[in-house]
């Protein structure tokens, strides 16, 4: 089993804590596993005997009963028995409805208690759960595999390009590791995107028009790494004999956020300091369902770069934005800690002068000195003009190159 590091070191602080601590992450990405991860350590560091671990999954049919908020606080609190201090693990707590109540209750009333939810959809994130919770808690994004968490689990060669590509084609969801065959790859990836759909979109959200709501991502997903417009998608659905309002269509692209299908990602304006609410982009959470819900036969070479280096700074803690200069745009601007980065992802650029022009051009109307770097799969380092060139693979595989 792979243990996520990455994240239980983020987490190990608060085990003790009487903040709330929140996991949220798309459905499969391995929030759950991460729980055990932390049940583990809490028996073999810290002895803490079964009986002061209290772990429910809301998906296991056992705890059915357990949907009813009432019938769940009165559960949890039959459970405890002395003064030592408890650990609850709410696996998959949306599906209870009222949760929150039973959450604030407990932290309300007892003081002896250390509360863990995972949650799969963004009413984990809502302004109605801060309200509820009274700013008691402690928020953790947890995103699909990363490559490096990936090569780690299979145990492949991490500078093998047909490695490379297969984690760039199917994604970071860890159970799709356990498949070989594309077929059970797709139906395994179908499933995950099917359960989403059925459980956070069309039940949790209200909306009736699935097909729709299918060609709206396919869409997305096809045109990601370029600015989003209500329009162009409007006349693309409307050759599809499918009419749409802008309330509408901007109600299911909140769907798609609110499942954690995708990330939408800002710009910001280099020359005017400030971030801007117009011409945003998506990205995929995870590129194995974006790859089953799209039809670009170049998604892979132009896209998915570009993706997997927005998932990567996600996963090393940076805000991203899409840099607007005075006459063009940047990738990826990116901030932590005080200090900004710039970021040009690329396919290849040896022996293409226009692409080498064109990458490393873009920073031309940036007169600040904050790092600027140039990501592509060249295996030749091509930096110039105090621009570092990186390898892709290079730099997932090392987080000490950014």
């Amino acid at each position: 089993m792979l243990v996520r590091e990455d994240y239980l070191s983020k987490i190990r602080g608060f085990y003790d804590s009487d903040l709330i601590k929140i996991l949220v992450g798309i459905r499969r990405c391995g929030k759950s596993v991460i729980l055990n991860q932390i049940i583990d350590e809490l028996k073999e560091k810290k002895n803490i005997d079964e009986e002061h671990i209290i772990f429910i999954n809301f998906e296991f049919i056992e705890f059915e009963d357990l949907l009813d908020y009432k019938k769940l606080n009165k559960y949890i609190k039959d459970k405890i028995k002395d003064d030592k201090i408890y650990y609850l693990f709410l696996d998959e707590v949306q599906n209870v409805d009222n949760f929150e109540k039973v959450v604030n209750s407990l932290r309300a009333s007892v003081k002896n208690i250390s509360i863990f939810l995972t949650g799969s959809n963004s009413k984990m994130l809502s302004d109605e759960l801060s309200t509820v919770l009274s700013g008691r808690y402690v928020l953790f994004n947890i995103n699909p595999l990363s490559y490096k968490e990936y090569i780690s689990l299979t145990s492949k060669d991490g500078k093998d390009l047909n490695n490379f590509w297969d984690y760039a084609k199917w994604g970071g969801l860890p159970n799709r590791c356990q498949f070989t065959n594309e077929i059970d790859i797709k139906n395994y990836l179908h499933s995950v995107y099917d359960s989403i759909i059925l459980r956070d979109v069309v039940k949790r959200l209200n909306l009736k028009d699935t097909v729709l709501f299918d060609m709206i991502l396919q869409y997305l997903i096809e045109i990601a790494g370029r600015e989003f417009s209500a329009d162009n998608i409007i006349k693309y659905l409307e050759k599809e004999n499918k009419k749409i309002s802008n309330e509408t269509l901007y109600n299911y692209l909140d769907a798609l956020c609110k499942a954690l299908i995708l990330k939408k990602v800002y710009r910001y304006d280099i020359s005017g300091k400030g971030v801007l609410k117009t011409l945003n982009k998506y990205y995929a959470t995870d590129l194995g369902i974006a790859q089953i819900k799209n039809n670009n036969p170049e998604f892979k070479t132009y896209i998915v770069l570009e993706n997997i280096v927005y998932n990567e700074l996600i996963n090393r803690n940076y805000e991203v934005y899409i840099g607007k200069t005075k006459n063009g745009e940047i990738d990826f601007l990116v901030k932590k800690d005080g200090l900004i980065k710039y970021i040009q992802v690329s396919y290849e650029l040896y022996g293409n002068d226009s692409a080498i022009e064109r990458e490393f051009g873009a920073y031309k109307y940036i007169d600040d000195n904050y790092p600027k770097y140039v990501i592509s799969l060249d295996k030749i380092d091509l930096s110039r003009d105090g621009i570092i060139h990186l390898n892709l693979i290079d730099f997932l595989l090392n987080d000490k190159l950014l």
